[in-house]
């Protein structure tokens, strides 16, 4: 089991220590206020090393367990999430060219997911704040991965894009992040050498499914109840059909 430490017991940190060995703690888990970031070095000396740091806080940990400490460690990679909007009515695709790039290339819209919000939700919301445009999460078209990614701080990276269906699409995109935001025919977007790499490929995909029938590229959700009571999660895959979905 684990044990939590509160300021208090800085003055005997080094008993409390030696105790929780003697009750064969395996680990302790320290939560230092920002403005009280003078006992991370106390505990430093004590064999406590940092773990993360949120906005007001920081945590140490210390493993008294045998060998390797068994910890996990924390966030080891960023969540980007992109909309590829595609009116079905007109074929054309919404695309921006970011500002304050050396490459001012085509690309959809999007950013980085906040904690606890849906992949989905993520994309619907990066498209509204940079183009104007609502839409509606229809699928995942593709992920990305990437490590040491220069833009995550070194971190690995995924990067995940959505298929969005339009509900408005008067743009009015967001002049601090974009430079320019249109509707682009999506055979021109599959064709073009002025989009990311990323995109080029995505557009061809999303060609595809344009012509054949999404049902070919989409990997849709579902949600279920997970085995944690009153929580649920959401399961990405492709569609199965209605008696596959329904064996019990």
């Amino acid at each position: 089991a684990a044990a939590a430490l509160t300021l208090l017991s800085f003055l005997s940190l080094a008993d409390a220590v030696a105790r929780w060995r003697e009750e064969g703690r395996l680990a302790v888990w320290l939560h230092v206020p920002i403005l009280q970031s003078r006992f991370a070095a106390a505990a430093a000396s004590q064999g406590f090393d940092f773990h993360h740091a949120e906005q007001g806080s920081s945590t140490l940990t210390l493993w008294l367990g045998e060998g390797p400490s068994r910890l996990p460690g924390y966030a080891t990679h960023q969540l980007g999430v992109a909309g590829a909007v595609l009116d079905e009515s007109t074929g054309k695709v919404l695309v921006v060219q970011d500002r304050n790039k050396t490459l001012n290339a085509w690309k959809f819209p999007g950013g980085l997911a906040n904690p606890g919000e849906d992949i989905g939700d993520t994309a619907v919301r990066e498209v509204f704040e940079e183009t104007g445009i609502k839409s509606e999460f229809k699928s995942i078209l593709s992920i990305r991965q990437q490590h040491e990614h220069p833009g995550a701080f070194g971190k690995s990276d995924m990067y995940i894009i959505c298929r969005l269906q339009p509900s408005s699409f008067n743009i009015s995109f967001c002049q601090q992040e974009c430079l320019r935001c249109e509707w682009m025919d999506l055979q021109e977007l599959a064709r073009t050498n002025d989009a990311t790499p990323i995109t080029s490929n995505v557009a061809k995909l999303l060609l595809y499914g344009y012509r054949e029938g999404f049902d070919k590229i989409d990997l849709t959700m579902r949600e279920f109840p997970a085995v944690y009571t009153g929580r649920f999660y959401k399961l990405y895959h492709r569609e199965l059909p209605e008696s596959y979905r329904n064996i019990t």
